[in-house]
């Protein structure tokens, strides 16, 4: 039995929660799956015995899987935000998420392939779109807004324009 915190972030899953934590914890540091908890009794999305809920860590955020069945889907409302220090952390985020069964979008977007939204955001990104120069800021935003997976060295060449 694990010790439940204050608050953690509850995801809804169609049956799939378990698979889904096991990849966050083998995607991404600081991440695991710390108990896989079994329905005591038949319930509307499933029967007695199957994983009902998954308590794990996304890079430290507790987490817990709910296997609610069909009725909710994720929308981008919700994502998680990861910042990557350099483009091959960022490439190896993004493809892991993309490459198994997700989605590319737009400005460092990614969906996984249980609907859960990424953001794939290098530091440099986020120093350069908050820049206290507003031209910099502008350009480096631009160059954003024409990407899906974000280019490290299109950002720094646009604020160095």
């Amino acid at each position: 039995m694990t010790t439940t915190p204050k608050n953690r972030v509850c995801l809804w899953y169609d049956g799939t929660a378990e698979e889904a934590a096991r990849f966050y914890a083998d995607t991404f540091p600081d991440s695991e799956v710390l108990a896989v908890n079994h329905a005591p009794g038949d319930y509307p999305a499933g029967k007695a015995g199957d994983v009902i809920t998954v308590e794990f860590t996304v890079l430290g955020i507790p987490c817990l899987g709910l296997n609610g069945g069909p009725a909710f889907t994720h929308d981008e409302a919700f994502s998680f935000q990861v910042a990557t220090t350099d483009q091959a952390e960022t490439d190896r985020y993004w493809n892991a998420i993309v490459g198994n069964g997700g989605q590319e979008s737009a400005c460092g977007w990614c969906r996984d392939k249980w609907g859960i939204c990424w953001q794939i955001t290098p530091i440099v990104l986020t120093e350069a779109v908050t820049d206290p120069d507003p031209d910099r800021a502008r350009r480096a935003f631009e160059a954003m807004m024409q990407m899906g997976k974000i280019d490290i060295a299109a950002i720094e060449a646009a604020i160095r324009r």
